[in-house]
């Protein structure tokens, strides 16, 4: 149950000298000492979490692999926490700067999973948190040697996309939709999801291209991918994957509703679980176009539109075209809605107040296209030079700054890093609102036991997919920390990835393949080794969507019931409510990885740009 490491076999051999405090090489930790399974950056704070209701500070101490004590300390009383459902202390490890493997904390009889203290803690992470994209894709054979293993190769599923028809009474004519990546546990494609999960990957890229000092590392033949070696960014190949699928779902020109989008395409019923993705499937339709999936695919195109614009210039003026085309037919049907009605085969992704995606796509165009027409629209929504710390009003309500649902912060952080023709004052009132953001984010962190930063709504409920939430929080983190160049940013979004590795109330890692107790048994179609032997575990680097305290699947609400939030949790193939995992889970995942590999190498961060004189009138009509 060990991640891969050069250390497994000593560790093991440490877990078993030391069964006597109740640990056991790869069995289930009984331990009440949670830590970052992966470990910590050396020169970041480090925080323990340890379950105690005693009143008054407990001795810590850090062994080395050997048994030798290294550091000691007392920990500091927090006090009952009612998301963990616990009392809890806090072992505070800031004395461990200095590069170490092998090491655990000890609060009395207990100790926690073995950790390290490493600069390059992060590195693998962001490239098999990236694999999963791979892994997903539809359309084309997983194989070696990009597969990585031979457990995890298939033949390409859904060809039969190729010549996918409408439901009922929706089109007539049918439409080459091969590609793109399966959404989540099922083999459906969504477009509003694969818009936010896109857009995440391509913002990492114009991240560290305006501000970043590590582009190379997502270079090409950085990834374990076919495209690799084809003088393009890996990062940019396995982003065109999704971006390829998002233009084939346009509506063509002479027939009703041209430009805009269909809104998802899925089987007419839920396939079971333990199977591979068929490579025919004629019971598979295209479901009506939608005004939000019309805007996700037009602020995606003017992304790509600008980043492939001097690395391949038809590929631009086709995501340009795109991108144009359905923001006049999405301006022509602002109201066409997807069906709130869960249907059976797929998820309804539905959205019944666009405005947000507006703004989005309005400023993704504006930054490519420089229109001062567009920057008008801008400067007449609610939504500009402001920056959400906690979306509501629509069915995903939650204290985050973005979701698939709840896209105004997406513009707002193209905004932020991409360079414009934007007018300094509004720039500056976008970035302020990212950093009033981010504050609202610390201040949460420092009331929860497990300083992760967001809470239970008012019903005290965590949602499906809460990973995703903390995942997200932490990239609105890094970017203050981007923006105000202060420390207590980034360590908000190491805390952020301290709770998703290990320092949570089950002292389990939600990342597959990484720390000592990890996801093992997704709801996810083919990695279904649980339900199927013919079925592979999944790879490295998959995030699951956390605990639900809605308990909304059978199998959680057995083994679930009365569950404090954080606690609402099983590695279970069958609890889809949370264990699913998600394109738009997994691409927070990377993009956090990467920001603090970066960080853990010492690559200061360059200077944000700063907008130049412009000629824009602000009072032209």
């Amino acid at each position: 149950m060990f991640a891969p490491t050069p250390l497994r076999f000593k560790n093991c051999v440490r877990w078993l000298l030391l069964a006597v405090l109740g640990q056991g090489c790869g069995l289930t930790s009984t331990s009440r000492v949670h830590v970052n399974q992966l470990g910590y950056l050396p020169q970041s704070e480090k925080v323990a979490v340890v379950e105690s209701s005693l009143k008054n500070p407990e001795n810590w101490e850090i062994l080395e692999a050997s048994g030798k004590v290294v550091a000691r300390g007392l920990t500091e009383v927090h006090g009952h926490d009612p998301e963990a459902g616990e009392t809890l202390h806090w072992a505070r490890l800031g004395v461990l700067s200095s590069p170490a493997e092998g090491l655990s904390l000890r609060v009395g009889s207990h100790i926690s999973s073995v950790f390290s203290i490493r600069s390059d803690l992060y590195h693998q992470l962001k490239y098999d948190a990236l694999a999963y994209f791979y892994h997903n894709r539809s359309g084309i054979p997983i194989s070696l040697p990009w597969a990585k293993d031979a457990k995890w190769t298939r033949p390409a599923g859904h060809l039969s996309d190729a010549q996918l028809p409408c439901a009922a009474h929706i089109c007539d004519y049918q439409l080459d939709v091969r590609g793109g990546w399966y959404d989540a546990g099922d083999f459906g494609k969504y477009v509003v999801n694969g818009g936010i999960a896109l857009w995440t990957l391509l913002n990492l890229y114009e991240r560290q291209q305006a501000i970043g000092t590590t582009l190379g590392d997502f270079g090409d033949g950085k990834l374990s991918i076919p495209e690799s070696n084809n003088h393009i960014p890996d990062l940019l190949d396995e982003s065109r994957w999704e971006m390829e699928f998002l233009l084939k779902m346009q509506v063509p020109q002479g027939h009703p509703k041209s430009g805009m989008v269909f809104h998802k395409i899925h089987d007419n019923y839920w396939t079971p679980l333990g199977q591979m993705p068929p490579q025919q499937s004629r019971m598979r339709f295209l479901y009506p176009p939608s005004t939000a999936a019309t805007l996700n695919l037009v602020a995606t195109a003017a992304q790509c539109a600008r980043i492939w614009r001097s690395i391949d210039p038809a590929f631009s003026d086709r995501c340009r075209t795109a991108a144009i085309r359905g923001w006049n037919a999405a301006n022509e049907f602002p109201r066409i809605y997807a069906s709130p009605l869960s249907s059976n085969g797929g998820g309804p992704y539905d959205d019944a107040n666009v405005t947000d995606e507006f703004y989005w796509a309005a400023a993704e165009l504006f930054i490519t296209l420089g229109d001062p027409k567009l920057l008008r629209y801008l400067r007449r929504s609610p939504y500009h030079g402001k920056f959400p710390s906690q979306v509501g009003q629509e069915r995903v309500s939650q204290h985050t700054s973005m979701t698939w649902q709840s896209t105004q912060a997406l513009g707002a952080i193209s905004l932020a890093i991409v360079p414009s023709s934007l007018p300094e004052p509004e720039l500056t009132a976008i970035r302020t609102s990212i950093v009033k953001a981010a504050d609202d984010y610390l201040h949460l962190a420092e009331r929860r036991g497990y300083r992760v930063p967001m809470q239970a709504g008012a019903d005290a409920n965590y949602p499906w997919g809460s990973n995703s939430l903390v995942a997200n929080n932490a990239i609105v983190l890094a970017l203050a920390a981007d923006i105000s160049k202060r420390s207590e940013y980034a360590q908000g979004a190491i805390q952020a990835m301290d709770y998703l590795l290990g320092v949570n109330p089950l002292g389990f890692s939600y990342v597959s393949g990484y720390g000592t107790r990890y996801l093992q048994n997704p709801h996810h179609r083919f990695w279904a080794h649980q339900k199927s032997g013919r079925c592979p575990p999944p790879p490295p680097g998959a995030l699951a969507g956390g605990p639900n305290s809605k308990l909304v699947d059978p199998k959680s609400q057995r083994r679930l019931s009365g569950c404090a939030p954080q606690r609402c949790y099983t590695d279970d193939v069958e609890a889809y409510g949370v264990n699913e995992v998600a394109i738009n889970w997994n691409a927070p995942l990377v993009w956090v990885a990467a920001w603090l590999d970066e960080r853990g190498q010492g690559k200061s961060t360059r200077e944000l740009w700063k907008p130049q004189a412009t000629k824009l009138d602000p009072a032209s009509p």
